[in-house]
Parts: C-alpha cells; structure tokens; sequence
C-alpha cells in the first residue's frame, strides 16, 4: 500500500494545485456575496491565454522566463472575463447562477473560435512547460522527502505561498473582515462606511485572476496543449469550495481529498493493486461522498449568508 502512495503522490498533487488555486477564486468571490459559477470558463479563459501566450512566444525566448509571462496573462485575461459576470450581478442585478453559467458558454466557444483562427485548429499545443524537480536537502528526508519534496513543480510551491496569503487576507487584515462582512450582511455593511459594490467587485476580480491562474497551470505542467477544455475542473473547484466549508484550509483538505480521488481513478488500470476496482466506481466515490458530506453537514453549512444575493446601495 505504501509503495502505491509513494507512486502516486506527487501526481494527485500536481493535479490538486489547479483545483486549489480555483476554489481560492471561488472563495473570493463567494465570500463578497457574489456566487460564481463561471469558475469553469474562467479556468478555460486562463488556459487559451497562456497556451497561446506561449506558443507565439517560446521560439524567440528560453527559458522558464516565458512559462511565467504565460501565468501573467493568463490572469490578466481571467480578470477581465470576470468582470462580465461582475457587471451583470452587482450593476444589472443578474441572477448570478445564470450569469456564471453564461461565462462558461461563453469562454468555451469563444477560445475554441480564436484557437481555430489562430492556429488553423483548435487546439494549442506548447513544446514544453514546467519542468519537474527534486528539492535539493528537502527531497532526502525518509518518507516525507519522496511524498513532498520529489516530482514537484515551482507553481506548486507558488499556490501553496497563495493558500497562505489569502488565508491571512481574509482573517486578519481590513480588506479580508471588509470582504466577509459584505458577504454576511451588506446592508450593515453600507451603513457602516463599507462601499459594498467595490468589494464584491474586487472579490469576483481576484477569482477571476486565480481561476485563471489554475486554467493556465494546467496548461503549463501536465496537459501541455489546449483543447477547449479543463474536462470539468472549475466545477469540481466549486464543489471542493461548499466541501470545505468555504475556509481556506478546508479547501486545502478537499481539493487533495479530490486530487488524490481523481489520481487514483486515472491510474487504476496500470497498478495491478486498484485494477480490481471497477474504475467507474474510483470515478464517482469523490461525488457521492460529496454529496452525502453535504446532506450531514448542511444544518452547520458556513456558507456567506447573502451569496446570490443581488445588493442594492440605495436600499437601508
């Protein structure tokens, strides 16, 4: 059993950090009020972004000097997509479900539509991306060193710096108590000096940047070409976001629980330990043990109370 853990690790981690980062998108913005279901075409937005960044780019610069400019833009691209669904929830008081989901569509068909104008198909495919490595001192420690420190990418060590960041953002600084009461109360919040519109602007803002961040992050470590797809990892971030309680941590322990999940269902067949399991069952145990957490937990569910909620200022 060991020896499957030890094999499979630094994969279920690679496919973690894109699910993590995009949860933390989520988390932003759910927690100014704004419910984001759009985290999918966000990440799609991201992954065009990138892979094309770096294809016009990679035959004149060397280097993983590209790789980073590539993670640039595809969060400045992930902003500017998420400001559509912030006009259309906060300023035309949109249904924000209807909304998120309009961003989906949308970012699918219209990536897909520049792909194959572009590049004359409509995938993008890049010569290389991030490269894996073994932390130097770390990846010699006895069993944590094989787990944590081997295989690893430095996006990988970049996120988890951003789980961290943001963790402290939302529970010790102004913006981050300013951010979650705009969420919980925003009348309360307007009254108290708050300007409740700019908030939920700049939290649907930052998911959009992480999300796409994530979408490019595929990309750019395991997938290496764009096809108009992140194969329904926006949604999976999104349920990782109501599984972990809408906490930063929890979300750490979701999107791995996830990560580990989905590793194990791709590689089933190859290790003669899991090839026993029928693999549609390793394939939907993540979902249904997502759905019974959901019904235990959700008398105690910590969900922002006026997420989905339209705000108007003019209203006490």
């Amino acid at each position: 059993m060991w020896a499957i853990i030890e094999q499979i690790f630094p994969y279920a981690i690679v496919f973690t950090i894109p699910l993590l980062i995009t949860a933390l998108g989520g988390l932003f913005s759910e927690r100014s009020g704004i419910v984001n279901i759009g985290l999918e075409g966000l990440m799609i937005s991201g992954a065009f972004a990138s892979a094309i960044t770096v294809n016009f780019l990679q035959d004149s610069m060397s280097g993983s000097a590209v790789l980073w400019i590539g993670l640039l833009v595809a969060v400045v691209v992930g902003i500017l997509f998420s400001l559509l669904h912030a006009f259309a929830s906060i300023n035309l008081s949109a249904d924000q479900v209807i909304s998120g989901t309009a961003i989906n569509m949308i970012a699918m068909a219209l990536t897909v539509f520049l792909a194959r104008n572009i590049t004359g198909s409509g995938n993008i495919r890049i010569t290389s991306g991030f490269t894996p490595f073994d932390v130097p001192i770390l990846s010699q420690i006895p069993i944590i060193g094989d787990l944590l420190f081997t295989k690893t990418y430095a996006t990988t060590w970049f996120i988890l710096v951003v789980l961290l960041v943001s963790a402290f953002i939302l529970n010790k600084t102004k913006f981050g108590l300013r951010l979650k009461s705009c969420g919980e109360f925003p009348q309360a919040a307007q009254a108290a000096g708050i300007n409740v519109v700019r908030i939920r602007y700049i939290g649907v803002m930052i998911s959009g940047a992480l999300s796409g961040l994530g979408g490019a992050i595929i990309i750019l470590t395991y997938a290496g070409e764009f096809t108009g797809s992140v194969s329904g990892l926006g949604f999976l971030a999104l349920a990782s976001l109501i599984f972990g309680q809408w906490r930063p941590l929890g979300i750490l322990g979701a999107t791995l629980f996830f990560g580990f999940a989905s590793t194990i269902a791709n590689v089933s067949q190859v290790i003669p330990e899991l090839a026993v399991i029928p693999p549609i069952i390793l394939k939907i145990f993540p979902y249904v043990v997502t759905l019974i957490a959901l019904v235990i937990f959700s008398k105690s569910s910590q969900a922002p109370k006026a997420a989905g909620e339209p705000f108007d200022p003019g209203k006490r």
